[in-house]
């Protein structure tokens, strides 16, 4: 499965929605990598390792489910969030960009691979579709918890120094 959506941060036509800026945007996507206990409500526990210049490893436990996956931070603009193939996991990326077409206004775009096939993409069709709407609904949160952490000064520079 292939799958990827936009996500409107900054209308310049809306003035009821607050604006973010990319720095804030920036440390929101981080934050969300590096702490995705505060956005994903049944996660058990994340342990970070590895840390380097270009991101993380880490785990993640979800009750009996472990996965492991490494976060590579391209700053300013991409967090790639790879999953190596372990037990009955397949091999699996989610590729998150920001995208500012223009001085005002400003975008994510959250890219989805699965790492299947066209054949098994075929087979899967229909669980795609629920997977598809699970993304996109997990990923307007993460952007919803965004805003509040932002509202609340808590993606500022200060704030995080």
């Amino acid at each position: 499965m292939k799958f990827e959506h936009l996500i409107e941060i900054n209308d310049p036509l809306n003035p009821l929605i607050d604006k973010l800026t990319r720095e804030q945007l920036w440390r929101g996507l981080v934050l969300h990598a590096d702490s995705p206990k505060l956005f994903v409500p049944h996660l058990d526990d994340c342990t970070i390792s590895e840390r380097t210049g270009e991101g993380f490893r880490r785990n993640r436990r979800f009750g009996e489910l472990s996965i492991d996956d490494r976060v590579v931070l391209t700053p300013m603009q991409e967090v790639r969030y790879e999953v190596h193939a372990q037990g009955e996991i397949s091999a699996s990326s989610l590729t998150v960009t920001i995208e500012a077409p223009s001085e005002h206004s400003l975008f994510v775009r959250f890219r989805y691979d699965d790492g299947h096939d066209a054949a098994t993409d075929a087979a899967n069709a229909m669980y795609d579709e629920f997977k598809k709407s699970a993304y996109q609904e997990a990923d307007i949160d993460v952007i919803r918890i965004l805003r509040e952490l932002a509202a609340a000064g808590r993606l500022d520079a200060s704030y995080l120094n």
